[in-house]
């Protein structure tokens, strides 16, 4: 749980203390005394044990990320003059950063240089079949779904989310100052304070794009460029978005795999993230979709190998841990029967 902070000037002096413990407590020279005066630190208000604990949680995420991540940030870090010296022999980026923006200060590397750097950096991961809630240090809440991997760069005047795959909710802390992009795939969205859901999973066939939908506060859409590397720009200001579109609460748009975008439409009426409480709406959806969708939280135990089969077309809603409901259920909801009794079974046409 998010602590109560009465004044923002006493969020960010809690924020520095948490990094500058967290930092010496994972240093080799770390001694009992240190650990004592730490417990007595945690001990002397009930906010200091809670803000340790979410960057704890933070700590432990970090071991979902993906290894050539890791590997893409220890290169990144090669070049800078913040070295750390941890049990682990690598102190893990987020804190890294945090540590050298917010506890060293301005003057470690300077006012131009921070304004161009992160002050804080963090990868999350979930598993599949795994959901995850993350506080981030300014009030902002991610939740993030199965099989879902996202960056998240706090600058001093911007806050930024890359989305790499996968979908999360966003329930964004208002600040004027610091705008907040998510960038999934094709799509940069701008909010200042908010909550919606973002959805980018180029690996499903059908779903290659990107999805935004709003349940609270106003979003904008807009469709990124390409770098020339060919990879996805990074966020544009302002006065660059092109074809942007703004969603109020209620609404949602979706873009193919190269932004362009669809019609606004209405969020369905089990709202944005309906995998919060594990329900995934399929209407009218391609049956090999619908089964690529539900494989991201677990086995199934089907497979379609027909492609007249893999068309035909599902509605309903379906618990993705309940696999033995779905077995069950598409012999009733579609003209199909499953062949095969054990582990895996084919799914073929009923004649």
């Amino acid at each position: 749980m998010t602590p109560s902070l009465p004044l923002p000037e006493e969020a960010s002096r809690l924020r520095q203390e948490v990094l500058d413990w967290f930092v010496r407590r994972h240093r080799e020279d770390w001694s009992a005394g240190d650990e004592r005066l730490f417990r007595a630190w945690t001990d002397a208000d009930p906010k200091h044990a809670d803000a340790y604990r979410q960057w704890e949680v933070r700590w432990q995420a970090f071991d979902a990320i993906a290894p050539e991540t890791v590997a893409n940030w220890r290169g990144g870090f090669a070049g800078n003059r913040a070295t750390a010296s941890t049990r682990r022999g690598f102190l893990k980026p987020a804190f890294a950063l945090a540590a050298a923006g917010v506890v060293a200060g301005g003057g470690y590397l300077g006012w131009n240089h921070l304004q161009a750097r992160p002050v804080f950096m963090q990868a999350f991961g979930t598993q599949r079949g795994q959901q995850l809630e993350v506080p981030l240090p300014d009030g902002t809440v991610l939740r993030l779904d199965t099989a879902t991997r996202l960056e998240v760069r706090y600058f001093r005047q911007r806050r930024e989310v890359r989305l790499i795959d996968g979908q999360a909710v966003f329930a964004v802390q208002s600040d004027a100052q610091r705008p907040f992009d998510v960038l999934a795939g094709p799509l940069q969205v701008r909010v200042v304070g908010t909550r919606f859901a973002v959805r980018y999973t180029p690996a499903i066939a059908g779903a290659e794009g990107g999805r935004v939908s709003v349940e609270q506060g106003r979003v904008r859409v807009a469709r990124r460029d390409r770098a020339p590397d060919g990879n996805w720009a990074g966020p544009a200001p302002d006065a660059e978005l092109q074809g942007a579109v703004f969603l109020t609460a209620g609404q949602q748009v979706h873009s193919d795999a190269e932004g362009v975008l669809a019609a606004i439409s209405a969020v369905p009426v089990d709202g944005i993230a309906p995998w919060r409480e594990h329900r995934l709406s399929f209407v009218d959806t391609p049956l090999a979709r619908a089964l690529a969708e539900l494989e991201r939280y677990g086995s199934t135990g089907l497979v379609v190998r027909d492609p007249s089969v893999a068309a035909l077309r599902l509605s309903g809603t379906f618990d993705p841990r309940d696999a033995r409901t779905l077995r069950r259920a598409l012999p009733s909801a579609l003209p199909v029967r499953l062949k095969g009794d054990g582990p895996v079974a084919e799914i073929v046409p009923a004649h």
